[in-house]
């Protein structure tokens, strides 16, 4: 194996061997065999394990064995406890999950901090079967079926071209020691379940079942790619705008499209939507109908589709705030749409989207700031008589983020301003005004 090894790094990896790298290490055969035969390359790295307190005092052994590993490799070891039962509790995530998430985590923070070019982790060709397994049973799309990555960012895996079988026979070969993980005989595990009742009967119809599925990855990844082309494509013509709000989609350009679905599939599913019948549904749908995921809100407005972050449009009412004339007075206040500036002035300049000009003395403390509600009224400057806010917003053509985002300052609830778009006409400047107060919206 270690010829085969070298002349694969040769070929694949040869950046690895003027890099400062961290080792990914349970004390488990593979990490173990990667930690050795990097050793036997001179490359400089050190060892990082995670104890995530799961297995009782065998978590603590494995922990021993790794720091007397780096001891034995003369390279230095990083080790990090981790309390996962609370931590899969607080984020209401799988043990399994938790610790994935605490484990790189941990890994970026330290190799961003001490400026390790990579992070190398020991999965094989049998992990990658399994996880395809994985993701076969739970539906996928393609990408959940091109198997593990060989480098993705600062992650590399260079086993992954290796079995479990020949790692083992190396480690035996060469006398080197590791840790046998107890839960990995459990059968409670999906992943234990397919390495341990399933995997070995596809071996036992097809023997070469490894060499089989790498050309079928080959296959897949190649097609892959002809789908992530098309999609660029289609983004490219679809996409209008991209800001810290959302993006927004052109409905035509899937409409265009021989399968509207899987486009809309792909363009969409790491936004965590699962109804995608729903989704398709939206690009015949009127406008203001929407789907939400835990985490993404898909809009339809108009001949669009709007994609965006659902935790910047919680509502609530801490979001009103009541302005005295002393805060008034001194002339700042921040906003989660920006500074609103007040200051005095001698004369009226013709009032802006942003700036405003009101006679001072007919405003009532405290004035609030707050988002505009169902059921607001307001007289807008130069218009003759009252408005229904939300017919004024719909006239105006916002999207739905945008009236989502729409703010007024109300005097004993009286619009003043429909903030950064229009002034009222009650608190306009007249021949008898004796103060102006310019008001300014500064993003």
């Amino acid at each position: 194996m270690f010829n085969n090894f070298i002349e694969h790094i040769n070929i694949n990896y040869s950046f690895l061997g003027e890099s400062n790298l961290l080792i990914a290490i349970s004390g488990g055969i593979d990490s173990v065999v990667l930690a050795h035969l990097c050793k036997s390359l001179n490359y400089k790295f050190a060892l990082a394990h995670c104890n995530f307190n799961l297995r009782g005092e065998e978590s603590n052994e494995d922990e021993y064995f790794v720091i007397e590993l780096a001891e034995q490799l003369d390279v230095e070891v990083f080790v990090e406890n981790f309390d996962t039962e609370a931590y899969a509790k607080e984020k209401k995530l799988s043990i399994q999950m938790a610790a994935r998430e605490l484990r790189y985590n941990w890994f970026d923070e330290l190799s961003n901090q001490l400026e390790f070019d990579y992070v190398l982790t020991a999965h094989h060709a049998d992990d990658n079967l399994e996880t395809f397994l994985i993701n076969f049973l739970r539906g996928t799309g393609i990408n959940g079926l091109t198997g593990i990555p060989k480098y993705k960012d600062k992650y590399v895996r260079p086993l992954l071209d290796f079995s479990r079988e020949e790692i083992e026979a190396y480690a035996k070969e060469h006398h080197i020691k590791w840790r046998e993980d107890s839960s990995n005989s459990s059968r409670k595990y999906l992943r234990n379940k397919l390495r341990h009742e399933v995997v070995p009967i596809l071996k036992e119809i097809n023997p070469e079942l490894l060499k089989s599925f790498q050309n079928t990855l080959s296959y897949l990844n190649d097609t892959a790619d002809i789908v992530e082309e098309s999609l660029n494509a289609v983004a490219k013509r679809g996409i209008v705008d991209i800001d810290e709000n959302g993006i927004i989609y052109k409905v035509s350009e899937f409409k265009k499209v021989n399968n509207s679905k899987a486009y809309l599939f792909e363009m969409f599913k790491d936004f965590g939507f699962t109804e995608w019948n729903d989704v398709v549904n939206l690009l015949g749908a009127e406008s203001g109908k929407y789907v939400t995921s835990n985490t993404h809100k898909l809009t339809k407005h108009r001949e669009f589709l709007i994609l965006t972050d659902c935790h910047s449009e919680l509502v609530s009412e801490s979001r009103t705030v009541a302005l005295s004339a002393v805060e008034v007075e001194n002339e700042v206040f921040n906003t989660q749409i920006g500074q609103l500036i007040f200051s005095d002035v001698d004369s009226k300049s013709e009032n802006q989207k942003h700036v405003i000009y009101i006679d001072k003395y007919k405003l009532q403390y405290p004035l609030e700031f707050r988002q505009w509600k169902t059921g607001d009224i307001f007289y807008p400057l130069e218009m003759k008589g009252k408005k229904k806010l939300s017919k004024y917003l719909k006239d105006e053509k916002l999207t739905p983020f945008e009236k989502e985002n729409t703010y007024v300052l109300t005097s004993e609830d009286k619009i003043i301003w429909v903030v950064g778009m229009r002034a009222d006409d009650r608190f306009k400047v007249t021949k008898t005004t004796n103060q102006v107060l310019k008001i300014e919206l500064r993003k």
